[in-house]
C-alpha cells in the first residue's frame, strides 16, 4: 500500500477550506427519536433464560434493558456478562419497562436484537478491494430515525457503496423498522456496529480513504473533489455531525439551497452526495 501523502491532505483541506453558507444538509427539527430506540418495532427477547442464553451463544444483542433495583442473581449475571462483551445495559423504571415488553413475563430483563447481523469494518474494505474498486463507505453519525437509516441503506445499495457504519451509542441499530424502511437493500449492504467514530475514521486514514463530511457550511458537494477511496459521513437528524467527528474529517460538503426551507431530511442529503460520488467515478 502506498504510503499515506499528508502533503496531498494538507494541500486539500487548504483548497477546501468552507466558507460560511446558508445550508443545512440534515433535518433541523427536533429529535423526537433521542435516545429512544428501546420504544422502536424490532426483535426483542424477553425473560432472564432466553436473555442468558442468547449470551452464552453470542447471538447478536444491541441493548440490554433490565428494571431498576434488585439486580442479583441470573440477572447480575445477565449485566456483567452484557458488559463484558461490551453491550450497552439500559436501567428503566417500572413503567417504562412496562411499555417496552410485549409480554407480561420478562423477568424483569429484555434484550433488543438486530434484524440483520453486523460485519466488522476490516470486512467492508477487504470486499471493496477484493473487487478491485476503491472503497466507498457511508458513516452514520448517531443517526436515531430508523427511517433515515433504513433509506440510507436503501441508498447506498442503489450507488453500489460497499458498506455502511454506525455507532453502538445515540444511535438506531438494525430494527425491523430499518430493515423494512431498507426495502431488501440490507441483506446486500454490509453494515458494521463501532464503539467509537472518530477511531474509525483514524481506521479509515490510514486505509488511504478521504473522509468527507456533509456538513451546512461545506464546499458545494458538486464542486468538490469526491473521487478515489471515500468515506462520506452523515449526520444526525437534529445537530449533524458531531465536532469532535467533523474535526476528524478531511474536508466538509454541503449541499446548496435555493428555496426558502435551509435544510434536507438526512437520508435525502446523504443521497445527493451518493449520487454525485457514481457521478464523478462513472461519468466524469
Amino acid at each position: 500500500m502506498k504510503k499515506r501523502q499528508d502533503n496531498r491532505r494538507n494541500k486539500a483541506k487548504a483548497e477546501r477550506r468552507p466558507e460560511k453558507r446558508n445550508t443545512r444538509p440534515h433535518d433541523s427539527r427536533a429529535n423526537k427519536y433521542e435516545d429512544n430506540s428501546a420504544f422502536e418495532e424490532g426483535l426483542q427477547l424477553e425473560g432472564r433464560n432466553p436473555v442468558l442464553e442468547a449470551l452464552n451463544h453470542d447471538k447478536p444483542i444491541d441493548k440490554i434493558i433490565v428494571k431498576k433495583g434488585g439486580i442479583e442473581g441470573t440477572l447480575k449475571v445477565i449485566v456483567a456478562k452484557a458488559r463484558e462483551k461490551g453491550i450497552i445495559v439500559q436501567e428503566v423504571d417500572k413503567e417504562k419497562m412496562a411499555l417496552i415488553s410485549k409480554s407480561n413475563n420478562n423477568q424483569g430483563v429484555v434484550a433488543l436484537c438486530p434484524a440483520h447481523e453486523y460485519c466488522e469494518l476490516s470486512d467492508i474494505i477487504a470486499n471493496a478491494r477484493a473487487k478491485n474498486e476503491d472503497p466507498f463507505i457511508i458513516l452514520c453519525d448517531e443517526i436515531t430515525d430508523p427511517h433515515n437509516l433504513g433509506a440510507i441503506i436503501r441508498t447506498a445499495d442503489a450507488v453500489g457503496a460497499h458498506g455502511v457504519v454506525i455507532p453502538k451509542r445515540r444511535a438506531v441499530g438494525l430494527t425491523a423498522i430499518v430493515s423494512k424502511t431498507s426495502a431488501g437493500a440490507l441483506e446486500f449492504v454490509p453494515v458494521a456496529r463501532v464503539t467509537n467514530m472518530a477511531r474509525t475514521i483514524d481506521e479509515l486514514k490510514k486505509e488511504n480513504i478521504w473522509v468527507a463530511c456533509a456538513d451546512m457550511a461545506g464546499n458545494d458537494y458538486f464542486k468538490s473533489n469526491l473521487k478515489g477511496a471515500i468515506a462520506l459521513v452523515v449526520g444526525n437528524e437534529g445537530s449533524g455531525v458531531s465536532e469532535l467527528v467533523k474535526k476528524k474529517c478531511d474536508f466538509t460538503v454541503g449541499i446548496p439551497m435555493y428555496g426558502s426551507i435551509d435544510s434536507l431530511n438526512a437520508s435525502v442529503s446523504a443521497g445527493l452526495i451518493m449520487y454525485e460520488v457514481v457521478r464523478q467515478r462513472k461519468f466524469n
